[in-house]
C-alpha cells in the first residue's frame, strides 16, 4: 500500500499485489495526479487509454480464440417409421 501527499495537497492512495513497493507510489502518485484539474487529461489519455486499450484487445483476442474453438451440437429428427 502506498500513500502520498504531493506538493499541491492532493493525496493518493493505491495498493498493488505483491511486494513491489515502487509500483504501489507510483500508483499513489498517479492517483494524485489524476485528482487535479491541470494534470487529470494527461493521467488519463498517456496512461489509462492505453491500459483499457490493451485490456480490450486481450479480450477481443480471448473471445476470437473460443469462437474458432465453437462446436454446434445440433439433433437431427427421424421421419416416423
Amino acid at each position: 500500500r502506498a500513500t502520498v501527499r504531493l506538493d499541491t495537497g492532493s493525496v493518493g492512495h493505491a495498493q498493488a499485489l505483491g511486494t513491489d513497493r515502487e509500483k504501489a507510489r507510483l500508483a499513489a502518485i498517479f492517483d494524485a495526479l489524476w485528482q487535479e484539474d491541470a494534470t487529470k487529461d494527461f493521467v488519463e489519455q498517456a496512461l489509462l487509454l492505453p491500459i483499457a486499450e490493451r485490456i480490450a484487445d486481450a479480450e477481443r483476442l480471448k473471445a476470437d480464440e473460443t469462437a474458432a474453438t465453437r462446436v454446434d451440437f445440433f439433433t437431427m429428427v427421424r421421419g416416423d417409421n
